[in-house]
């Protein structure tokens, strides 16, 4: 079994790459899904593909462009930025909806990438650990930013050590200005995205629950059979152990980031993210390049 907590060369098969860029600034691309949904991306860079998926309410530029991360990830490699459908220049069918997985597997058959790292942050984990579950053969590495693997076991669940008590005093304050761009960019109100927010909760929590009742379980994620590196990056007070307890129990390769003082939206969003974030994530991708 590999330790944990160590950068380490992976070796793989080299991936086919139907379409690569280089120029200083990213390019804006369309492609449809299969059921007719216009998915926006933004692709940067060239060389081993990285896949970034923001998260909820957040957008390819804002999750990575604005930040820096996806520049730096571009230096070396061909950088693909996917807006989920419901957000961003992607259509909407339904709006204040949650992106989808299978969007990120036909985007990548659009483009003829076989195989790439993963790094989504916040619904964007979620959904990198449905694509492990569902396409793990198509994986260099998986990153988790703002979001992991939790417990499902209510023996384990029991057992979780307690997350540290708190919140970055400026998670307010950037999540008050990341509402008003979302509520400017879908033309409403701040009030009304909220009341929106609170009703798509509420019918959120009301579908899982009747999936539950009468839809056959999905493909399930076992961590013991992943055997490509896999890191988690979470804010001291975004419960980081409550999503990465099990990854360190599971996981023959487990890298584990804990960013000081930092909460959900200030671990990422510019001008609040710390550089650790970026090098982390840049440093991580770059050791496990396939060798050449």
């Amino acid at each position: 079994m590999m330790r944990r907590n160590i950068f380490s060369i992976a070796l793989f098969t080299v991936m086919t790459v139907g379409v690569s860029f280089a120029q200083d600034k990213p390019s804006h691309n369309f492609f449809k899904t299969s059921d007719g949904v216009k998915i926006h991306y933004m692709v940067k860079g060239k060389g081993v593909p990285v896949i970034l998926i923001h998260g909820y309410t957040g957008s390819a530029e804002g999750n990575w462009f604005s930040n820096g991360i996806a520049d730096a990830l571009a230096k070396n490699h061909m950088v693909v930025a996917i807006d989920c459908r419901n957000h961003g220049l992607s259509d909407k069918p339904q709006p204040m909806g949650p992106g989808r997985a299978e969007d990120v597997i036909e985007m990548m058959d659009h483009l003829k990438i076989q195989k790439a790292h993963f790094h989504g942050y916040s619904m964007g984990g979620g959904i990198v650990g449905r694509l492990m579950a569902l396409v793990p053969d198509r994986f260099i590495t998986a990153g988790f930013g703002g979001s992991g693997i939790q417990e499902t076991d209510p023996e384990w669940r029991a057992k979780l050590p307690k997350d540290k008590e708190g919140r970055d005093r400026q998670e307010d304050e950037a999540s008050g200005k990341l509402r008003a761009k979302r509520a400017s960019d879908l033309g409403i109100t701040v009030e009304e995205l909220a009341k929106q927010l609170q009703q798509r909760q509420e019918q959120q929590r009301a579908a899982l629950a009747n999936a539950a009742r009468t839809q056959p379980a999905g493909p399930q994620l076992d961590l013991t059979r992943i055997t490509f590196p896999v890191m988690a990056v979470n804010g001291e007070y975004d419960r980081p152990l409550a999503k990465t307890v099990r990854m360190h129990r599971e996981l023959r390769n487990f890298t584990n980031v804990v960013l000081p003082g930092k909460s959900h939206l200030t671990a990422i969003m510019a001008g609040y993210m710390p550089q650790e974030y970026l090098e982390t994530v840049v440093k991580f991708i770059n050791a496990n390049d396939p060798k050449k």
